[in-house]
């Protein structure tokens, strides 16, 4: 039979080591991190009568995958990226037609996601994790674009949090 023998030790008032054995707070305060923390503000717009070639060599030239589309009075009517691009390729190359023709509101996508600015990181976060969506307009109470927020914001917020 065996026989089992378990070592009491006195654990401190905080009760839990870190891994040099200083005493750590069991659940220490987590400050809230925001999108308007993390959010891109300095965006590149389009208009929705942009032409697609000039929308493709902006965002090779800046390198970004997208970018929203504002009508003229500044509200966001849609987004145009990367994989909106690609449709270009195909109408241009297989239904031979020509490109130089062809405007954003005719690819651009207007199904998008918004957040307000003072979102938390982590409501973000979860978004990300259960739809498609690489990118999240963000707006202000009022709805008016302040930004974007992406995936790649989403690391550096983690990033910051493991500092």
């Amino acid at each position: 039979m065996d026989i089992i023998i378990r070592e009491k030790r006195k654990i401190g008032a905080m009760g839990i080591k870190n891994y040099k054995q200083k005493e750590i707070e069991k659940n220490p305060p987590v400050k809230k991190k925001l999108v308007k923390d993390y959010m891109t503000s300095q965006l590149i717009t389009f208009k929705p009568d942009t032409n697609v070639l000039d929308i493709a060599n902006t965002l090779l030239e800046k390198r970004i995958t997208g970018a929203p589309v504002l009508d003229d009075d500044g509200n966001v009517v849609g987004l145009i990226d990367d994989k909106d691009c690609l449709r270009i390729v195909v109408d241009t190359l297989y239904h031979n037609q020509p490109i130089v023709s062809h405007t954003a509101k005719e690819y651009m996508t207007n199904v998008m996601k918004t957040v307000d600015i003072n979102t938390d990181i982590l409501e973000v976060a979860n978004i990300f994790l259960t739809t498609p969506y690489k990118r999240l307009v963000v707006t202000d109470k009022k709805g008016k674009l302040r930004g974007n927020i992406s995936r790649r914001d989403i690391l550096r917020a983690i990033h910051d949090m493991s500092v």
